[in-house]
């Protein structure tokens, strides 16, 4: 988000314009005044070029004509009327270099322009890329996550079902009947909150407008989302989790994808091993925090840690290799940096920190 108001952004490009248009102007008197041996004329390519920090193709082709056109007034209106081919191709050398370097400038916004188009080509296809992603994520994740929804519901039935016999007794129990229609809301609660952060996850529409965001929310909210994927394969999941930590300026549904993208691989390293992932969050030097998530699973890819999160590298038999190169991307974009390291022991831990936002309340 930009520091400056629409005034402030626009008054130093008022004071340029004017100190360009004065430069014009006193190269115009001087060019008339004197007759030197030099073309003062030959200045007005500094006011082309001037130019070109706020006008693009039509208004720099009418201050190169504007120029053109000086020039040759000045050239007949100078106290020494123009009497030699030397002044006439001194002139029209003037006019060559204004011309030329009109063109040149045009030709470097239009090369701009191209580039900008470009990275914002590459900008939709890193979104496309990061949800693809998401979604291939959460195909993986089907079963365990059908399993996360199938519990609340199924504890809404069991109190549906309590709420009907207190209410089918010969004196219906109006309190026992209350008490269970209210645990049937909290489950409904419950299932409704599961399906939101699916429904992040999945739709490709969700707005990228960054908020200030509690890094532990999300770290809490990722353990609900990951717990029975972790339970099938009996990993324990615990966290050591900063107090009172600053919130970050961050999409949050990027920064959930890295969290899940880390967790899922710990979980995966320790498939076979068995282990334990921790994941961490607290404060860090020059205003950052710092998150982690550890595993005891097989540890970084020998002779090949430096690869992991070069785009389509994986040590998956199934794997796409998306992941941790999506997950750098995100947290560099965010400001921050993402790197992994092996464990004294056994597994790995990824780390990555994040900018706290400026005047940001702990969370």
């Amino acid at each position: 988000m930009s520091i400056w108001t629409a005034d402030e952004r626009n008054a130093p490009s008022a004071l340029f314009r004017a100190a360009t248009a004065a430069l014009a102007v006193g190269i115009f008197i001087s060019d008339t005044a004197t007759h030197e041996d030099i073309e003062v004329a030959v200045l007005y390519v500094a006011i082309v070029l001037m130019s070109a920090r706020f006008l693009r193709t039509r208004g720099l082709m009418a201050v190169a004509a504007g120029c053109i056109g000086l020039t040759v007034i000045s050239a007949l209106l100078t106290p020494a009327p123009i009497s030699t081919l030397t002044d006439v191709a001194n002139t029209l050398i003037t006019i060559s270099a204004i011309i030329v370097t009109a063109f040149l400038v045009l030709q470097g916004q239009s090369a701009d322009m191209r580039l900008q188009e470009e990275r914002e080509r590459l900008r939709h296809m890193e979104e496309d890329l990061a949800h693809v992603n998401r979604v291939s994520t959460l195909g993986e994740l089907a079963a365990s996550l059908s399993h996360e929804l199938k519990q609340p519901i199924t504890a809404a039935i069991t109190n549906a079902n309590t709420c009907l016999r207190w209410l089918k007794r010969d004196q219906p129990d109006i309190e026992e009947a209350s008490a269970a229609a209210t645990r049937i809301v909290q489950d409904g609660n419950r299932a409704a909150d599961i399906m939101d952060r699916l429904r992040s996850f999945y739709t490709k529409d969700t707005p990228v407008a960054r908020e200030l965001v509690d890094v532990n929310d999300l770290i809490r909210e990722m353990l609900t989302l990951l717990r029975s994927e972790a339970n099938r394969y009996a990993i324990p999941m615990r966290t050591d989790l900063g107090f009172e930590l600053s919130r970050v300026s961050a999409d949050r549904v990027q920064l959930q994808q890295v969290l899940m993208n880390l967790m899922l691989n710990g979980i995966e390293a320790m498939r076979d091993t068995g282990g334990e992932l921790i994941v961490r969050s607290g404060p860090r030097d020059k205003g950052q925090l710092l998150v982690s998530v550890s595993d005891t699973g097989v540890g970084l890819p020998a002779d090949k840690a430096d690869h992991i999160f070069n785009a389509f590298f994986t040590t998956k038999s199934q794997g796409s290799g998306m992941g941790l190169a999506i997950s750098r991307s995100i947290v560099e974009s965010h400001g921050g940096t993402l790197w992994a390291a092996s464990n004294p022991g056994r597994g790995a831990t990824f780390h990555f920190t994040l900018p706290a936002a400026a005047d940001s309340d702990p969370g």
